[in-house]
Order: C-alpha cells, then sequence, then structure tokens
C-alpha cells in the first residue's frame, strides 16, 4: 500500500556532517561537464535515497508528521508532475482544473461547507495560513470602509490576532509577511486540556485593538488537542471576527466515524487549512485552504493580459490565478483524487482509527513503565513522554542526549519538544503498518538509549 521501503534503519548511522558529506561524495563533484545518462542518474540518485534518506516506512520511525506515501499518491503524483499542468489559466492544464475541483467539492463538504464553499491547494499549511490570514486582514479592512483593492493596501489600525498559546509558529510568521507585525498575535491560554480557553479568548477581544481574526488549532502539534471549535465560533461570531480553523494535522479525523466528532464545529469557520501531507498519506505537499465562501477570494483576483484577458474569462478560459499569492501551481490535486477514489473515506478512515489505536496502545505502555513519565493524554496520533532519569537535575540533557543517539546509530528516530520548559520526547504515529511489538522495541531502545546517557552524563558530572 505505501511506496517506501520498510526494511533497513530509520535514519542512516553517523553524524550530521558525515552523512551529507558522504551523500555529496556519491553525487561527485562538480557539475559533471558530459551527462553519465538517464538510467546511471536515476540509479544514481536513487541509490543517495536508499543509503542516506530518511525511512518514513520503517516502523521505528516516529518523530514528525510526516507519514509514509501511499502507493497510489505516488504514482499519481508521477503522472501530475509529466503532464506539466498549471493551475493558473485554463489553458494550462484544463484536466488538473477539473480534478482539483472535484476535490475541493469533496473536502468542503466533509468539512461541512455548502454550496459556495471554495478552496486552494497551496505548497504546504505554513502558506495556507497565511493566505487565511490576508484573506481575514482584507475582511478586516472592508469592515473598516477600505476598498482594499482601490487603495492598494489593508490598512487595519492596532491589527490584533488571537490564538491558543499552542498555535503554529506560522500565525506569528504570517503576520510579520502581511505587514500586521508579530506583536499582533496575543496569545490566548490554555486550559487543563489543552485546549483554548473561550473566557480568556472573550477578554482578549477586549482588550483592545482591532481584530483581524480569531485561529482555532484543530490538532496541535504536540499533542493533537482540538479547541472548543463550536465555542470559539460562536465568541468569533459574536464579535463580527473571521474564524480561521487551522486543522493541518486533525482535518483527517474527518475521514473516520469514530474520531470526526474531535473537530465538530469545523464547518463553522471562515477558512480551514488541511494538510493531507499529514492524515491523508500523501507525498508532501498537498495541503489545501478551504473557505466557507468563494467571495472571500475577491481581493485576490486578477485579470491579466498576457495570462487570463476578461474577454477570455467572460468566455469560461479562466483558471485559479485569482485564489492564491502563485502563479505556477502543479496540479497536486491530481494524487489527492486518485487516493480519494481508491480508498474512499472508509478506507483512509481505517488508517486514521489504526494509527489513533497505536497511539493509545503506546500510551498505557509508557504509563504502566517506571522507566518513563506519560505527558498528556492521546488525542490524535502523538504521544508526549519523558524517560525518567535517576538525578532530576540531569533529565532535560538525558532526554535530549537520548534522541540524538538514537539518531547518530540510525536505529529509532523520536521526535522531541518542550512541555513546561521540560525537554520531552514525542512519539508521532502515522505509520498504519507499524504493531504493537514495533512500538515495544522502539520503547525498549528508547529505554536502553536512556540509561545509556544517564551514565555517561553522570560521569561526566562527576
Amino acid at each position: 500500500m505505501f511506496a517506501a521501503r520498510s526494511s533497513g534503519r530509520p535514519l542512516p548511522a553517523g553524524r550530521p556532517h558525515e552523512v551529507l558529506a558522504a551523500a555529496a561524495d556519491l553525487l561527485g563533484r562538480p557539475l559533471p561537464r558530459r551527462g553519465i545518462g538517464q538510467d546511471a542518474a536515476l540509479a544514481l540518485v536513487g541509490r543517495v535515497f536508499e543509503e542516506y534518506g530518511a525511512n518514513l516506512a520503517h516502523p521505528l520511525t516516529a518523530a514528525h508528521l510526516q507519514p509514509p506515501a501511499l502507493a497510489v499518491a505516488v504514482h499519481a503524483d508521477a503522472l501530475a508532475s509529466a503532464s506539466n499542468a498549471s493551475l493558473d489559466t485554463y489553458d494550462s492544464g484544463p484536466a488538473a482544473i477539473a480534478v482539483e475541483r472535484w476535490v475541493l467539492t469533496a473536502l468542503t463538504g466533509l468539512a461541512g461547507f455548502g454550496p459556495d464553499a471554495a478552496g486552494v491547494f497551496t505548497p504546504g499549511g505554513t502558506l495556507s495560513n497565511l493566505t487565511a490570514l490576508l484573506l481575514a486582514r482584507d475582511h478586516a479592512a472592508r469592515r473598516l470602509g477600505v476598498d482594499v483593492r482601490a487603495d492598494g493596501v489593508a490598512a487595519v489600525p492596532e491589527p490584533v490576532v488571537l490564538c491558543s498559546e499552542l498555535a503554529h509558529f506560522s500565525v506569528q510568521r504570517a503576520c510579520a509577511a502581511l505587514g500586521l507585525g508579530e506583536r499582533a498575535v496575543r496569545p490566548v491560554s490554555v486550559d487543563a486540556s489543552r485546549r483554548m480557553r473561550t473566557d480568556a479568548l472573550v477578554a482578549g477581544l477586549r482588550a483592545g485593538g482591532t481584530p483581524v481574526a480569531v485561529v482555532a488549532t484543530a490538532g496541535t502539534t504536540d499533542f493533537g488537542t482540538v479547541d472548543p471549535l463550536a465555542e470559539v465560533a460562536e465568541v468569533a461570531a459574536e464579535h463580527g471576527v473571521w474564524l480561521h480553523v487551522d486543522a493541518a494535522y486533525g482535518f483527517g479525523a474527518l475521514f473516520s466515524d469514530r474520531l470526526a466528532g474531535l473537530v465538530d464545529g469545523i464547518g463553522l469557520a471562515d477558512s480551514v487549512t488541511a494538510d493531507l501531507h499529514k492524515i491523508g498519506w500523501q507525498p508532501a505537499a498537498a495541503s489545501v485552504l478551504l473557505v466557507r465562501s468563494a467571495a472571500a477570494f475577491a481581493t485576490l483576483e486578477r485579470s491579466v493580459a498576457y495570462l487570463n484577458p476578461e474577454d477570455d474569462r467572460a468566455e469560461g478560459y479562466d483558471g485559479t490565478l485569482g485564489r492564491t499569492l502563485q502563479t505556477t501551481r502543479r496540479p497536486d490535486a491530481v494524487k489527492v483524487a486518485a487516493t480519494l477514489l481508491a480508498l474512499g473515506r472508509e478506507g483512509l478512515g481505517a488508517l486514521v482509527d489504526r494509527c489513533h489505536a497505536l497511539a493509545g496502545h503506546v500510551a498505557a505502555r509508557i504509563a504502566a513503565d517506571p522507566a518513563f513519565e506519560l505527558v498528556g493524554g492521546v488525542a490524535l496520533t502523538t504521544v508526549v513522554f519523558r524517560y525518567l532519569a535517576a538525578d532530576p537535575a540531569l533529565a532535560d540533557r538525558v532526554n535530549a542526549t537520548l534522541r540524538r543517539d538514537l539518531m547518530r546509530s540510525g536505529t529509532a528516530l523520536v521526535g522531541r519538544t518542550e512541555v513546561d520548559k521540560a525537554t520531552c520526547l514525542k512519539l508521532t504515529l502515522l505509520n498504519p503498518a507499524a504493531t504493537e511489538s514495533d512500538l515495544t522495541a522502539l520503547l525498549d531502545l528508547v529505554r536502553q538509549a536512556g540509561a545509556a546517557a544517564e551514565r555517561t552524563l553522570e560521569e561526566g558530572v562527576a
């Protein structure tokens, strides 16, 4: 089902500079004057990836929101690349435009949006969030009486964007890029379940400035927790503020009958980010921005003489230039369409349920193991924990060291984060082919690496 190999190692053994240098040496230096031919070149590049790449299909690879890719999606993506179509204009790729429209209709329906909904594929969740906040900024400017298209600027005095304190850093990055400034981001505190507090949101909206958007998170990067979307939507509506839901991680819960309730209320948003290269098992990138109303894209509309002149558009010869910051845009929807057709919602839901079950299993094993501390519960497919060092003063260094030691040996790949200023480990379980015994073996390796790191650090202190 998956295109990548599951044998070998999660990572190549060695220190980063050694691995990168070896991979470059294999390719050779400098640029050859004469080519080595198609077959030899493909074989050589394939060997570099085989020997020095991250093996995402390996059952002991569990660091990031980066799954193995479905074979059907990989083959469809090759078809999309071979077409070299672009979605900016009709004559650059009508089939690609039709496929993207079909996928967007399926996804907006899944989200609970109505017939006026629209969307666009982007190069990643960061760009989807940026575009959403651009639309929100322009919406806020229009509410203030600014004609964004005529004035050429969306001037918003003392702009404020409110989001959970656990929201993705791309919210700050987007505000910086849009001229709002990172200071425009007003973090909202979370409750004991790491979900946005609506009372704190109300207080933030009343604290001055011009609210541009409320950004709710459906699937925090570390814990997979989902803000109370329906309640947040009610607050945003009462204050007349654009609601964006960053569901880059959590949108995939909608494929599962069992987990779809986690994102109840997502259909009340003005815009939604969904990354299908996370829960969706697509080759990167496959991010989508969905909007409740196609009219939201109005300020992005452009008619350019050499691409989509008005008389051509009037006759239907138009593309998607007016829905994105990009011009040339590859048909990423093709792989998603093939996946949706091949597996259907039920097939994808089974993959989601399997990864969720694996997360529950490994969390229970961690909670029962005196060598570990479980940090928080399981919402989607991530598990955060710590190796418990005998000397608490060494705990942060031990957890950081053991992770690097596992990477250096190439035997396992686990994630890292910080919770309440403590260094933690994280398992991101997006490989449905992994087994419970694989995860038991992974925890054994973490325990052994922790004990070894502890001994080394204690000797250094001594």
